[in-house]
């Protein structure tokens, strides 16, 4: 692989643990699963599911409520994030690594993002992209800081650690087999299942 990117090792240090110790809890599996409802009811016949980026498996717990009898599988580069996910979920199919190492053996029926793209390395997108293409046999979703224009925001004090984008616009760009299904918003407000602002955009391939 190349040069670890700056972004990499920032989440694989302690403001990674420090990250993992934040977010947790049951009200935002509840989130996460009334979102993901959303997303699934349009959706046909999804078995199998991976999450490039999935911390302690927040987005997974939700998702194995609402498809019991599916097969998941989770990227991470965060080691206490990681142990703690498969201490929870020992049934995920887990890597411990980077998305830009992960190289998979196979594909699934949907590949996802939730707030992982914005981290990434902005000249390594089109990487993240072509592995989320190649590793999907029919959906793709991605739920994201969205921006019509690239533009760096301030992560808690830090600069050069979160990008907006139209992330879903580049991929439908690259690959002309994707098609755009449906997308959203979901706001911090929301009274009843709240999530952190993002913007989601589910894609399906032709």
């Amino acid at each position: 692989m190349d040069r670890i990117t700056e972004q990499e090792r920032f989440w694989r240090g302690g403001f990674g643990d420090g990250y993992t110790d934040r977010n947790r809890g049951p009200a935002r599996i509840a989130s996460n699963a009334a979102f993901f409802s959303k997303v699934l009811d349009r959706t046909q016949a999804v078995r199998s599911v991976l999450e490039l980026g999935s911390n302690v498996g927040l987005n997974l717990t939700a998702l194995g409520q609402l498809l019991p009898e599916a097969a998941f599988a989770a990227v991470e580069i965060n080691e206490k994030a990681a142990c703690e996910l498969k201490r929870n979920l020992p049934q995920v199919e887990l890597h411990v690594a980077s998305v830009l190492e992960f190289q998979p053996g196979r594909a699934w029926d949907l590949v996802f993002t939730k707030g992982v793209l914005i981290h990434i390395n902005p000249e390594k997108l089109p990487a993240v992209y072509e592995l989320m293409h190649r590793s999907s046999s029919r959906y793709i979703l991605v739920a994201e800081y969205y921006n019509p224009q690239p533009t760096e925001v301030e992560y808690r004090g830090h600069s050069g650690k979160l990008f907006k984008r139209d992330f879903a616009g580049e991929m439908l760009e690259t690959f002309c087999d994707l098609s755009l299904v449906d997308y959203g918003f979901i706001y911090h407000r929301d009274p009843n299942f709240p999530q952190d602002d993002m913007t989601w955009f589910l894609m399906e391939k032709g």
